[in-house]
């Protein structure tokens, strides 16, 4: 049976965007992409928010890992390529080959028969998706960035209360601290 974590990036007062939009504030040394690069060979799949999906998908198909970008990009690029992606979308009518739109009144179906029939990690990203399918994250994984941005999207919206156990925590030199939670 698969497992649903939700991974984001963040600055230390819990936003994923800045008051602009957009996650330019995120830059990511290398310490973290490796680690990154590491969490993302054990993915099964990505299941994106239509936004998110919009943001990754562009650079790293087609901009970024080309040569002469950093080894650990070009890495990146290729197990994001490799990974099969899900967006869950109301307005997308076609995707390229590897990505699988999903309606988001279909959410909840879809991801609990994906945890049924995958044995792996679901990787679910965007915080409207995340709040959309709170019951069924397993994990919470975090990336915080060591910067206060002020406001703009925050990791997930306002909601219930969810209690959660600390189970692993690392810190890097770039500042970047992981923390990976899970329900107790």
């Amino acid at each position: 049976m698969g497992k649903v974590i939700y991974w984001m990036n963040t600055s230390i007062d819990g936003y994923i965007e800045g008051p602009g939009g957009g996650m330019n504030f995120l830059d990511p040394a290398e310490d973290y992409h490796q680690a990154a690069n590491d969490h993302v060979r054990r993915i099964a799949a990505f299941l994106f928010g239509r936004r998110l999906y919009e943001a990754m998908e562009k650079p790293w198909t087609q901009d970024l890992g080309k040569e002469g970008a950093p080894a650990v990009e070009r890495e990146f690029a290729r197990l994001y390529k490799e990974t099969p992606r899900y967006v869950f979308s109301d307005t997308l009518q076609t995707v390229p080959e590897g990505v699988t739109i999903v309606r988001r009144k279909d959410a909840v179906s879809v991801v609990t028969r994906l945890k049924q029939e995958i044995d792996g990690t679901l990787q679910l990203g965007g915080p409207e998706l995340a709040a959309s399918l709170l019951d069924l994250i397993d994990e919470f994984w975090v990336y915080t960035f060591p910067l206060i941005v002020g406001g703009g999207k925050p990791y997930l919206p306002v909601g219930k209360e969810l209690r959660l156990r600390l189970v692993e925590h690392r810190s890097f030199a770039s500042g970047i601290m992981f923390q990976r939670y899970v329900r107790p």
